[in-house]
């Protein structure tokens, strides 16, 4: 089995075995579709807009009490949700050839 795979020119007809679909053309309605995922954006952006705001205000009644809190963590998860939700499109165009 290790010689199949150590042949390059057996590798080289395996690989264009492999059929290239391309760009092609997207299907009748996929407008909606793209509407849709944008109607989503905006949305998922808002929540994590006002997820940052809740934990402001979470940070400035703990402070306002002066108790000690762990708004950080809370933070920390929203700041990741928004890093994930901005990079969104960006993992998905690496993952498709």
């Amino acid at each position: 089995m290790t010689h199949l795979l150590s042949d390059p020119f057996l590798l080289a007809g395996v690989a264009t075995m492999v059929p290239d679909p391309g760009m092609g053309t997207p299907p009748p309605g996929s407008e909606k579709l793209l509407t849709a995922l944008g109607w989503a954006a905006w949305i998922v952006t808002g929540v994590c807009v006002a997820g940052v705001m809740g934990v402001a205000a979470r940070m400035a009644l703990v402070h306002h009490r002066g108790e000690g809190g762990r708004h950080a963590v809370g933070l920390a998860w929203v700041m990741a949700a928004c890093v994930l939700l901005g990079s969104a499109s960006s993992l998905v165009g690496a993952l498709l050839p």
